[in-house]
């Protein structure tokens, strides 16, 4: 494959060259196609001098090798075929693309066999509150371990931090769904002066949003991504025992190699796929879905708003 400019910075503030990205990428391969394989994949490409911009339809002039997948998406009322980043040779392909980001949906393929894991994403209010993402973080493994699930842990690359519980194929997507919401409440209970379920941020007075609604065909940025952010950090697993030790910024395309060693840190920390306790599931459906709820209580602040 040939690749094209590949001294030209990646966008403005990135620190980083074109072919930062793809030496990044090619040196992390072996740690992220487990992530991306056969999931739905949407990317973050940025052309340089444009705003970044999400891709899911892969374009017209995709090579025939690039393995792709055609699903219904509801919310746009049409087919939309999605890549599959399988190998290499296609990962080295986006990387050439300029896609930055990697977003694999939590199911694979047609989406038939389920979701794979829970993911419960904690976003502090601001870039200087990762402490209270941490904190955060910890009442969400302490409901886990009461309820005898365990997580892998991540940066989100952005400000955050991300949990990841596998969970047998055969859960129902409706489930699974029900489960995150059990736990992300049961988390903020613990302690409502740092973290909450209010998915309208007007509503977060200053507190970590414990996101539950990453369900379904959602999609959520792979373990070892890059981001654009400045600096171009990178998604990267961290041990439950170093949180007080890290930031999001230590993670970047130019450091994170260096903390690779053998095995696959991401891998390593995470769970066999877990049965979800009846009683999380029974708590969890009779939780209201945050973004339908906000939805509706958007509109009756807008009508009394009028009124």
């Amino acid at each position: 494959m040939s690749f094209t400019n590949l001294d030209e910075p990646l966008f403005d503030g990135a620190g980083a060259t074109k072919r930062d990205l793809v030496d990044y990428l090619d040196g992390v391969r072996e740690r992220i196609l487990p992530e991306l394989r056969d999931r739905p994949l949407s990317v973050i490409r940025v052309h340089r001098g444009h705003d970044a911009f999400m891709q899911k339809n892969v374009p017209k002039y995709t090579p025939d090798w690039v393995a792709t997948v055609t699903l219904w998406a509801e919310s746009s009322k049409r087919d939309v075929t999605y890549a599959l980043c399988n190998d290499r040779r296609t990962l080295l392909w986006f990387a050439n693309q300029r896609a930055v980001e990697y977003h694999p949906t939590l199911v694979r393929g047609s989406g038939h066999a389920g979701q794979s894991h829970l993911v419960l994403d904690l976003d502090p209010p601001d870039a200087s509150s990762f402490p209270m993402a941490v904190a955060a973080v910890r009442l969400v493994r302490q409901v886990l371990n009461e309820v005898g699930l365990g997580g892998a842990l991540k940066t989100s690359g952005a400000k955050g931090l991300h949990v990841f519980v596998p969970i047998v194929a055969d859960t129902p997507i409706e489930d699974a769904a029900a489960a995150t919401r059990a736990v992300a409440e049961r988390a903020a209970a613990i302690d409502p002066g740092v973290a909450t379920t209010a998915f309208m941020k007007e509503d977060r007075g200053g507190k970590v949003f414990i996101d539950s609604t990453r369900v379904g065909g959602a999609t959520v940025v792979a373990a070892y991504s890059p981001r654009v952010r400045p600096g171009t950090p990178v998604s990267f697993p961290v041990d439950w025992d170093d949180l007080d030790d890290i930031t999001p910024s230590d993670f970047t395309v130019h450091t994170a190699l260096e903390r690779l060693g053998g095995p696959d840190p991401w891998a390593a920390q995470m769970p066999e796929p877990q049965r979800l306790p009846s009683a999380l599931l029974e708590e969890g459906h009779a939780i209201p879905v945050a973004r339908v709820q906000a939805m509706h209580e958007g509109k009756r602040r807008k009508r009394a708003r009028g009124e």
